[in-house]
């Protein structure tokens, strides 16, 4: 169905009909000219991510469910890396005409799923035409008490560097997608070349039928690397992990632009150094595979790919025995005084400058 028959609002009511809200906090939701929200006793926390066609992802191979749902997870990744609960979501979408009604309840329902796991409410948002394709802005607030938030400027000398989860995997998700992308236009280009220089209307025929037959890529074995890239998960699940533990980390981020970026943030709004061991980097059997085949250095895409959307906290030394033990975290270096600077220590002992090679989106 053609978004124009459903209209702005027609469209706005079909999406949200079936919205139910879940957290206290949310006094009106989605229906009204704004959401109200109730935070009587605890901070509250708002981000906000935008994300473009062709920049932040690419259709050609994310199904708008998966879109939606990654979407919807970087935002609420973003309030659990400050030590808060996520409790609302705000929305809004620019669609260019070639996109349906369809396409955009696929959307919604990724969010929806996004938001179940978690217990957030979507509240509102904007919907409007686009030119240049899909843009999308989403708004996620939350709430934490004002001792219970964790800023990046905590890091002290002695404090442990710790990680969850692993790194590198989804950055060599997005380049063996690439690559599969690559080998389907190139065998379209092939295809295509020889449709024009068909001999007969019979050789013209089959060639159109191979370019109509579904193509599949090779992603076999490699399936946890494209989980990680198009299916990203925020990690609630350490932060009630930590706390369970009577742990408080002193800063913390999500690792959205990559490790060595996100050291350097809290680093220098920290005013200390780093030492980090590239022996202790945790880095999944799949990523090293798929480095070696793209002859690429898995440190390298460990510490800069970015999109791992794991958190990255600073500890006291104190609570080394109990994180050495906690499952799904790893201490890969400490904290030090801003004159030792950033540093690197590579598996043979030398010892390297840590540079903010991270994704840049306004870099050329």
């Amino acid at each position: 169905m053609e978004i124009a028959k459903l209209g702005e609002f027609g469209l706005i009511e079909h999406l949200t009909k079936e919205l139910k809200t879940k957290n206290a906090s949310t006094v009106k939701g989605v229906g009204d000219d704004c959401a109200v929200l109730r935070y009587p006793d605890t901070e509250t926390l708002v981000t906000t991510d935008m994300l473009m066609e062709g920049v932040h992802f690419d259709l050609t191979y994310m199904d708008m469910k998966h879109l939606g749902y990654k979407a919807a997870m970087v935002n609420i990744s973003d309030i659990f890396a400050m030590g808060g609960t996520p409790r609302q979501l705000v929305v809004s979408i620019a669609l260019s005409k070639r996109f349906t009604v369809e396409d955009v309840t696929e959307f919604y329902e990724g969010m929806n799923m996004a938001c179940e796991k978690w217990g957030l409410d979507i509240v509102g948002g904007d919907t409007t035409s686009s030119l240049t394709g899909l843009a999308i802005s989403i708004t996620c607030i939350g709430e934490a008490k004002k001792e219970d938030i964790i800023y990046r400027n905590g890091a002290k000398d002695t404090d442990l560097i710790c990680v969850s989860g692993d790194l590198g995997a989804a950055y060599m998700g997005l380049q063996l997608l690439e690559r599969e992308k690559a080998v389907y236009y190139g065998q379209m280009k092939d295809l295509q070349k020889k449709l024009k220089e068909a001999k007969d209307a019979k050789q013209a025929e089959a060639l159109k039928q191979r370019m109509n037959e579904a193509w599949q890529p090779d992603f076999a074995g490699k399936e946890y690397l494209i989980e990680r890239q198009l299916q990203p998960e925020a990690r609630g699940d350490i932060l009630k992990k930590l706390r369970n533990a009577g742990i408080r980390p002193t800063a913390m981020m999500d690792i959205s632009d990559g490790l060595s970026s996100e050291l350097h943030h809290i680093c220098k709004q920290s005013g200390t150094g780093c030492r980090i061991f590239e022996n202790h980097l945790p880095i999944d059997y799949q990523t090293a595979v798929m480095a070696e085949e793209l002859n690429m250095n898995v440190t390298t895409c460990a510490l800069n790919g970015g999109e791992d959307y794991e958190l990255l906290f600073t500890c006291p030394i104190g609570d080394y025995d109990t994180l050495q033990n906690m499952e799904g975290i790893r201490v890969i270096g400490h904290v030090t005084r801003a004159e030792y600077g950033m540093q690197l220590v590579a598996r043979d002992g030398n010892e390297f400058e840590l540079l903010s090679q991270g994704w840049n989106p306004l870099k050329d």
